[in-house]
């Protein structure tokens, strides 16, 4: 049989219809059948150290707050209060944005969470502790005015959110059932012991699913990326096809890591394989999360769509604590080449994203070498149902 990315079979695979990618119609069916279901990655546990502390999130328009209690464990509800609807908190962005009125409230360190208009308090699990005159048993009972429950679930130091997880158990996937077979590919890596060095936020003109499908294939790279394909020539070979992403991708001769050298003089993670000191790994975890694994350190990308054509990225650069403690530690070299790449995809997102809002423009095309992409159909069709 002919190899279909040489002299063989050059058939080109229609993408979904353009609309999928400019139209809040669809989006606002994306926010409830996948954002809202799907087990969303939301974060890494380190950034909620101590009992108390907690994070304001906003999960495609939705008002999600999370805390550490006070056994240490995460918890996350919706942020509204059950009496009259007001938001328990507030994020710092938000915080900064509003006017000079200061609002009683929020979260009380581990005291509880205490809604600035009425006072109604509750416990950081969400358990009602107090309603102001209210009398238990009359008529009213508090372990029926709970917060709204938001399921959380952790796996290599990231938590992930579910906001369906009210609802029956059957109408949603559990973490390790959405995981699959990523955590046995990435089980030599220990996430879990990572720390982040360096997060860097960018907006992106873009709708998720073109980043999505942009991180899952590299027909693009040799145009877009020499830097990267310098360190890494296999990603110019072919357009990028029959790359084993499963067992890695090998650097040039001598190169070891996502740098500009392809370099580095801190140590490769304890306990990976011969080949996962020498290649270097991607997964992606529909719908937001992107992980690219060099043998020094990791690149963590949440995606946060805002609307059917904007989308924020938050990229996390982890590193191992032994190397973090060295002296002299300086993770510059992998977050600048980082960086740079990253603008580089984000650029030609936002290229491909105005060329989709042209009126001519219905769908696009998927080349052979592109297979992975093709994923993207699957993965969107299955929860909205036929193409529209």
């Amino acid at each position: 049989m002919s190899d279909p990315n040489t002299n063989g079979n050059q058939s080109l695979q229609k993408s979904l219809p353009s609309s999928y990618y400019r139209s809040e119609e669809i989006f606002d069916h994306e926010k409830e059948r996948i954002f809202f279901r799907e087990w969303f990655c939301a974060g890494r546990e380190e950034q909620l150290p101590n009992p108390g502390d907690y994070l304001v999130l906003d999960i495609v328009g939705e008002s999600i707050l999370v805390v550490r209690t006070k056994d240490g464990s995460l918890k996350a509800h919706y942020n509204v209060c059950r009496h009259r609807g007001a938001g328990l908190c507030v994020s710092d962005a938000e915080q900064l944005a509003s006017d000079d009125v200061q609002l009683k409230g929020g979260v009380l360190g581990t005291t509880g969470i205490r809604c600035p208009y009425h006072q109604w308090t509750y416990g950081l699990d969400g358990k009602l502790l107090h309603a102001p005159h209210f009398v238990e048993g009359l008529g009213f009972s508090k372990s029926d005015f709970s917060l709204y429950p938001v399921g959380l679930e952790s796996w290599g130091g990231f938590f992930f959110l579910n906001l369906s997880s009210g609802e029956p158990l059957e109408t949603y996937r559990t973490l390790e059932q959405q995981l699959g077979e990523i955590t046995y590919r990435v089980r030599r890596y220990p996430l879990s012991d990572l720390r982040t060095v360096k997060t860097i936020t960018y907006d992106v003109q873009a709708n998720w699913k073109a980043i999505v499908e942009n991180y899952n294939e590299c027909y693009h790279c040799g145009g877009l990326h020499p830097e990267l394909c310098e360190i890494v020539p296999a990603f110019r070979q072919q357009g990028g096809a029959q790359l084993d992403w499963e067992r890695g991708i090998p650097h040039r001769e001598g190169a070891s890591t996502f740098t500009f050298s392809g370099t580095t003089t801190r140590a490769p993670f304890p306990g990976l394989d011969e080949d996962e000191k020498k290649r270097h790994k991607g997964e992606l975890i529909y719908p937001n999360f992107m992980l690219s694994l060099a043998a020094d350190h990791v690149a963590a990308f949440l995606l946060w769509p805002k609307s059917a054509q904007e989308t924020r990225i938050t990229c996390h650069f982890l590193f191992h604590p032994d190397e973090i403690n060295k002296p002299g530690f300086a993770p510059e070299d992998a977050v600048e080449f980082w960086d740079l790449v990253n603008r580089q995809d984000w650029a030609i997102c936002k290229r491909v994203q105005q060329g989709m809002n042209s009126r001519v423009h219905m769908f696009g095309y998927y080349a052979p070498m592109e297979d992975l992409s093709a994923d993207i159909r699957r993965y969107v069709l299955e929860r909205l149902g036929p193409e529209k």
